[in-house]
């Protein structure tokens, strides 16, 4: 099942995201569809946001 977008504005937090990424991978068998390189790269960006936003408030 795909992930729940959050709210525009708001951004999940890298383990949530982790989480997707991972159930992601167990479900393609470790080979992902092209769908599913999509869903893939959405999360990486998505995880990438997520841990700068992180990174900045730990400064």
């Amino acid at each position: 099942m795909p992930p729940t977008p959050c709210p525009s504005g708001s951004v999940r937090s890298a383990a949530v995201v982790n989480e997707d990424i991972r159930e992601l991978w167990q479900r393609s068998g470790g080979y992902l569809s092209p769908a599913d390189e999509d869903e893939y790269q959405r999360l990486l960006v998505e995880w990438a946001a997520a841990t700068r936003g992180s990174a900045r408030s730990a400064a």
